[in-house]
């Protein structure tokens, strides 16, 4: 099957490629997050995924859209609503993921959003299923949580960039603060 795989960043990348490659599917991987903030942030997972996918000989669309002030405005305004801000983003990625696989002629999409147990894993299912009935285009799903470790063990061998938080600002700074917290009352 010709499939559309979103990717967030080249670690998780590694074990759902290599995994739907073995399934025999032909993967194209899309490059969409303009969730990533800061901007230099958003270039090493950039480039940590096209040396990956050099790498591998993957293809990669790359579609660079770089906003954060529209990002981080459109992302208060759903937590306004009373809507969690993880819902917006996995819409924002996997409906433009949808839309792109449509219109370029793939049979089916998916995303390496699927892999990390740090994701809310039943929030990204529902955002694809909204953007498959969206854009008429199945999505493939796949649990891939019980590969992440040695996807990351592999992304450590390979020497490629990890990043240490989500992607956005929101992200940044609630790691930031568990950290902070965990330092002042460890004893």
């Amino acid at each position: 099957m010709r499939l559309l795989l979103h990717a967030c960043c080249a670690p998780c990348l590694i074990m759902p490629h290599r995994l739907l490659r073995d399934e025999g599917h032909e993967v194209t991987v899309l490059w969409y997050n303009p969730n990533i903030h800061p901007f230099d942030e958003y270039m090493k997972r950039r480039r940590a995924l096209e040396v990956y996918a050099e790498r591998e000989r993957i293809p990669v669309i790359y579609i660079d859209e770089y906003w954060m002030e529209d990002w981080i405005r459109k992302a208060v305004a759903y937590m306004e609503r009373g809507l969690p801000r993880r819902r917006f983003c996995y819409l924002q990625r996997l409906t433009r993921t949808a839309r792109e696989a449509r219109e370029r002629g793939f049979e089916a999409f998916s995303t390496t959003l699927l892999l990390s147990k740090h994701q809310d894993h039943e929030l990204v299912v529902e955002a694809a299923e909204i953007a498959s009935k969206m854009f008429e285009i199945p999505f493939l799903y796949r649990d891939w949580r019980p590969y992440e470790e040695e996807g990351l063990r592999e992304a450590k061998r390979l020497s490629l960039y990890r990043q240490k938080y989500c992607g956005c600002v929101f992200s940044m700074d609630e790691r930031g603060m568990a950290l902070y917290h965990k330092r002042l009352y460890s004893f």
